[in-house]
């Protein structure tokens, strides 16, 4: 495992010190396609390089947060056109039934701009996020408006962390995965709870 982490991070490192501000784009846009690349070391690394002269902190958090709506595109559309049919067709193999698409309908028709928002700025979250905003067919300028703030807020903490820690910028994805392992740990409560509220609906007379 702490072999493929180090795989990851050195390629992040030596995309941003090749492409520079493209690849802060580049990485932040696979990041927000739900591929796990994790915008703790791309945003902290950026900023220390800030830090160092060679980018601005806006510049990096602008590039972030372009990248990061480039990214929630592809699996917002994703939702949108494929996650329906798949419901229909698989979802009762995962537990997932038409009636639990609207109640994500009913969600999104209420906060759907703000839990998009608020979603960005949340860590795990923020990377999938735009799949069940694309299923509810969530308004695609008011989605775009609300990634791109969501993620510059994102983008900009990470990268003036980076900025103030400086050569110790390594530091903080220990710090932040800590707060995931909580996150993943509330998100398999919450599936196992989804899974017997199912089956106990299922086994009512």
């Amino acid at each position: 495992m702490e072999d493929a982490l180090a795989v990851i991070t050195n390629f992040i490192l030596a995309t941003i010190n090749s492409a520079g501000y493209l690849g802060v784009v580049f990485l932040m846009a696979i990041e927000s396609a739900a591929i796990p690349l994790p915008s703790e070391v791309i945003m902290p690394f950026a900023g220390f390089l800030a830090s160092e002269g060679r980018f601005t902190l806006f510049g990096i958090a602008l590039a972030g947060a372009i990248g990061s709506v480039f990214g929630s595109w592809a699996t917002y559309w994703i939702g949108k056109y494929g996650g329906r049919p798949l419901v229909a067709r698989y979802g009762k193999y995962v537990l997932i039934a038409e009636h639990d698409l609207e109640l994500v309908d009913k969600f999104f028709a209420r906060f759907g701009v703000w839990a998009t928002f608020i979603g960005r700025v949340l860590p795990v979250i923020r990377t999938y996020i735009s799949i069940p905003a694309g299923i509810s067919r969530v308004k695609f300028i008011p989605f775009t408006v609300a990634t791109f703030a969501g993620s510059l807020i994102w983008s900009y903490l990470l990268g003036w962390i980076g900025f103030k820690l400086g050569e110790n910028w390594e530091s903080l994805s220990g710090y932040f995965h800590q707060v995931d392992w909580i996150i993943v740990i509330l998100v398999v409560i919450g599936a196992a709870w989804w899974i017997l509220r199912h089956i106990k609906n299922r086994i009512k007379p």
